[in-house]
């Protein structure tokens, strides 16, 4: 058995960013997908009783759950190379761009695909002044920690894997909104780590499409 292994949906950003954490540390794991539709695993319900939802990491037989609480223990355990700013100032500061994006970002994009109409304009509008919020936190950096690509940069482009279903539904373009916020999209999407993740926006978009046939959404 594995020492690390990853209870996955592929479609899942929550799970694409445990997946790119584990590559930018070049750590081996197992993946493991669960069929969230047909009946998850007794793994998944043992290791996540609150939730029961992915992603799951056990490291050494030892359950953790929640995306961004799995990137901490990895950033922690696999020191290299370190994932957040060294200075106490700067580690505050991506994990209030970590909270920010936990609590606003998906569901905002959710909102989108979930309505029409007047409702779904609102939700539009919304969802692009979460983003101008933050391209002001990205400003002229190159990552949202300065140079180098790191927490903050692999919690936010996890969700931007859903950005194409957002923009189709909601009939926008994220980057005649957020230009600088794009072209770090565009950053981070060349690294190797991060390019082999992320899957294609065509079959994320058809995935979401199930979720409106599933939920009743026209």
């Amino acid at each position: 058995m594995s020492d690390v292994i990853l209870l996955d949906c592929w479609a899942s950003p929550f799970c694409m960013r445990v997946k790119i954490a584990l590559e930018e540390k070049g750590i081996k794991y197992e993946n493991r997908a669960e069929n969230l539709f047909g009946g998850k695993s007794e793994l998944l319900l043992t290791s996540n009783p609150i939730y029961a939802k992915v992603p799951v990491l056990l490291h050494n037989g030892k359950p953790l759950c929640e995306s961004s609480i799995i990137v901490g223990y990895i950033d922690e355990t696999w020191a290299s190379p370190p994932l957040l700013p060294s200075c106490p100032y700067g580690r505050a500061q991506a994990k209030f761009w970590v909270d920010f994006i936990d609590k606003k970002l998906f569901d905002a994009g959710g909102n989108i695909w979930k309505t029409k109409g007047e409702a779904q304009a609102v939700a539009v509008k919304d969802f692009i002044e979460i983003l101008k919020q933050l391209e002001g936190g990205l400003g002229d950096k190159d990552y949202f920690g300065g140079d180098s690509f790191g927490f903050v940069d692999i919690i936010a482009i996890a969700i931007t894997s859903w950005f194409n279903a957002f923009e189709r539904f909601g009939n926008f373009k994220v980057e005649d909104h957020t230009p600088k916020f794009s072209a770090w999209i565009k950053r981070c999407l060349q690294r190797e780590t991060v390019a082999k993740i992320i899957p294609d926006p065509e079959k994320v978009y058809e995935f979401v499409l199930l979720l409106k046939k599933m939920n009743g959404i026209e």
